[in-house]
């Protein structure tokens, strides 16, 4: 069982790839910008993060179903069957005539595109040699990157001169381009057999993670209402686990996800997931609120995450082969807590500049941590695995992302409660809840210093997760790099031990 393309039609199946994963990038950056606007129109402000987070919980849901869906199937239909759903979804979402329709369809969106970036990412696995990989990677990286540009001023553009409608229906022709290019470029050999789908591990799944993840999201909700979710988590997962043991054909490979280059793999990938949505979700505020800084200015600093990533990887098949991948895993996993370090020399009186370099060395080492973890897991599993294996990865991530910006948004909390005696903490809280609540505090040194210490408890946060990711990258096992000249072979049992 393989997908194939000739080589000189591969490159047209990566554009469609890209295509494909310019779709989900740019979707939530998007969607945010014209946010405003849709709640204007179709009111609900209350259910404004649910917009958000009904596309997050189906898309994390169903990425490792997906995964294994195309290891019975083959990755072109369950990849050009997730797009349609995708589409379908937006096209409804830009008739949405409220805030509970567009929820709904928002949801539908994400059921289709949890299976686009595990299975795009298992089809370079597929079509490209190991030493040929980190470049296509490179390329795909880049396009997170351009989207992240894109995304808000294309959502301004549309709102302000269009319908808001046009930010779901310009999905349309992507996905139309997208699916022609796999349909006439990608070829799949796939042997024919008895598939049995573990339906019932497949909603135990589900009820677990959906569980999990809106008690991560909505913690503000009654401690009945949370506790009520926890037991349904816990059973469920427990019901789940007991499946997956005697399900013939289990959605989740206990077996695959014990594997300690797979479990080492995902723990790393979670972690370093909490670090960056850390970065990402504070280090503008800090900007904005204690450096006094303008949007835009908070926005360069991110910008930095975002070029480090994609040069990261780019460059890892020159460092593949100069250094070899233990040392460039190791080094890149080094770079990753050095980089959080800069968050900690932050006052109110330093440059941009600071926040820039560190969000640079987090975006640098992430790209290498995040490819090397990819590549090997994928190297050490046969075809008919590897796309529940790329997915384990993407999920991991994802829920790395919903731990991270609970844990230390609660952090935050926390430290505004500790530095903030007497009314300080109050006062605090009604400036920021102010629309130009940010840039007021620039103008109150007492609230600022508050505002200040709590962030750096978060920002404390942020370095010990990224200390335990490089600790974990140390415990994946990585075969002896036989030397610097040479790749490491494709075969599983060359590129590493287990």
């Amino acid at each position: 069982m393989s997908s194939t393309a000739d080589r000189s039609r591969r490159p047209l199946v990566i554009v469609s790839i890209m295509l494909a994963t310019f779709m989900v990038a740019v979707e939530a950056t998007i969607v945010a910008t014209a946010m405003p606007r849709i709640v204007g129109q179709l009111g609900g402000f209350t259910y404004y993060s649910w917009v958000f987070s009904a596309f997050l919980l189906a898309q994390s849901t169903t990425t490792v179903i997906y995964g294994k869906l195309s290891d019975i199937f083959g990755r072109k239909p369950i990849l050009i069957g997730g797009i349609l759903v995708f589409l379908v979804g937006s096209a409804l979402a830009g008739f949405a005539w409220s805030m509970a329709s567009l929820i709904a369809f928002r949801l539908l969106q994400g059921l289709g595109a949890g299976a686009i970036q595990p299975v795009t990412m298992t089809v370079v696995g597929d079509l490209y040699k190991l030493e040929e990989r980190a470049k296509v990677q490179g390329v795909l990286a880049s396009v997170w990157a351009v989207s992240a540009v894109i995304g808000p001023l294309a959502g301004g553009i549309i709102v302000n001169n269009f319908s808001w409608a046009w930010i779901f229906w310009i999905n349309l022709p992507f996905g139309v381009l997208t699916i022609v290019g796999f349909a006439f470029f990608l070829h799949e050999q796939i042997t024919p057999r008895e598939a049995r789908i573990d339906y019932l591990g497949t909603i135990l799944f589900s009820i677990s993670i959906i569980s999990l993840l809106v008690i991560l999201t909505e913690t503000d909700s009654g401690l009945s209402i949370l506790g009520s979710l926890a037991i349904v988590f816990v059973v469920a997962g427990a019901l789940f686990l007991l499946q997956e043991r005697r399900a013939p054909e289990p959605i989740i490979s206990i077996e695959l996800w014990g594997r300690r280059l797979v479990a080492t793999s995902n723990a790393a990938t979670l972690l370093a997931g909490m670090a960056l949505i850390g970065l990402t979700t504070i280090l503008p505020i800090y900007v904005q609120g204690v450096l006094g800084r303008s949007p835009l200015v908070a926005g360069f600093t991110l910008t930095m995450l975002i070029v480090g990533w994609p040069l990261a990887v780019m460059l890892s098949s020159r460092f593949f082969r100069t250094f070899g991948i233990r040392r460039t895993l190791r080094v890149g996993s080094f770079m990753f807590p050095f980089g959080s370090a800069f968050l900690l020399f932050l006052t109110p009186e330093s440059s941009p500049v600071l926040a820039g370099i560190g969000s640079f060395l987090m975006g640098f080492g992430m790209g290498l941590i995040s490819l090397t973890s990819i590549v090997l897991v994928q190297e050490s599993v046969e075809w008919s695995m590897r796309g529940s294996a790329t997915a384990s990865i993407i999920f991991s991530r994802s829920l790395g992302n919903t731990l991270g910006a609970t844990a230390l948004g609660a952090v935050l909390n926390i430290g505004i409660v500790h530095f903030g005696s007497g009314d300080l903490a109050a006062k605090l809280h009604d400036v920021l809840n102010q629309p130009s609540g940010l840039s007021d505090l620039a103008g109150n040194p007492a609230i600022r210093g508050v505002f200040d210490a709590a962030l750096h408890w978060s920002f404390w946060g942020v370095v010990v997760v990224a200390v335990l990711t490089s600790a974990t990258t140390w415990l994946i096992p990585v075969a002896h790099d036989a030397g610097r000249r040479q790749m490491p072979k494709t075969d599983a049992q060359e590129a590493m031990t287990h």
